[in-house]
């Protein structure tokens, strides 16, 4: 069935996000509804932050308008949009990508092929928007990252550090009795953390299998990352038995997979 606890509570964040660095986001609600509420299997959620009905013309804003109403192709815009749909594909459900959300497409849409919300093909075909081709770039390897790694599409999921004060959630997800676990780590602030101490399931090495940051004007020659590891060398943190310092990209996702 369409769900929309985890809809609602990323475009809320998405809208919060928009009134600035001092705006409060909850990044609590998106936690207490990442397994779906009152649903006894994951699978039964068809999830989305975007659906024909939501962003009809006259109704709601496609995510790139609601990440910054000013700009919709701004970096607020473009980076916000990443964590809303890095969250949608980590999460468990069934994620529904909306035509256009894969290129950021940021007008809504109607039932009127004559009409002047049509998709903006050129845009992206004839790379005259560059905000457009770097944004497939990255769904695509997300979407790559999702079907590579099991514990995305129907692991267990704990969200085990939450701080709205930071603007940071932090996930792990894992097959039971078969590990293949997986830490995502997302964040709307507006700057860069860099040096977070946070706890891992095991310790030792962790690959950073992705980082939304790289996708803003590919390749980005600005990236905040984790230089492709993080070793959990720590004592115990949030109820596990290592942990480490790592860097979370302003308004980005970075997913860990234990090597």
């Amino acid at each position: 069935v369409q769900h929309d606890a985890l809809r609602n509570a990323l475009r809320a964040a998405v809208g919060s996000a928009s009134g600035g660095a001092d705006a409060s986001v909850s990044m609590s609600a998106i936690a207490s509804v990442l397994n779906p509420p009152t649903l006894d299997w994951m699978w039964r959620a068809v999830t989305c932050i975007e659906n024909h009905d939501l962003v009809m013309a006259g109704r709601e804003p496609r995510v790139a308008a609601l990440a910054d109403p000013s700009n919709h192709r701004s970096w607020y815009a473009r980076s916000r949009s990443r964590v809303a749909s890095t969250l949608l594909l980590t999460a468990p459900g069934i994620p529904q990508i909306f035509m256009g959300q894969e290129f950021l497409e940021d007008k809504p849409w109607d039932t009127d092929p004559g009409g002047t919300h049509l998709l903006w093909w050129d845009g992206m075909n004839h790379g005259l928007d560059r905000a457009m081709t770097d944004h497939l770039r990255f769904m695509q390897d997300l979407i790559r990252i999702r079907n590579d790694n099991l514990a995305l599409r129907r692991g267990a999921i704990n969200p085990y550090f939450i701080s709205d004060k930071d603007r940071v959630l932090v996930f792990h997800r894992w097959i039971e009795g078969e590990g293949k676990d997986v830490v995502v780590v997302a964040s709307f602030n507006e700057s860069t953390w860099w040096s977070y101490d946070l706890g891992f399931p095991h310790g030792g090495p962790w690959r950073e299998i992705f980082n939304s940051d790289v996708y803003d004007n590919w390749v980005n020659p600005w990236v905040a990352g984790n230089r492709g590891c993080v070793y959990a060398s720590g004592g115990p943190l949030h109820g596990f038995v290592a942990s480490a310092s790592i860097v979370i990209p302003a308004n980005a996702v970075v997913v860990f997979s234990k090597m």
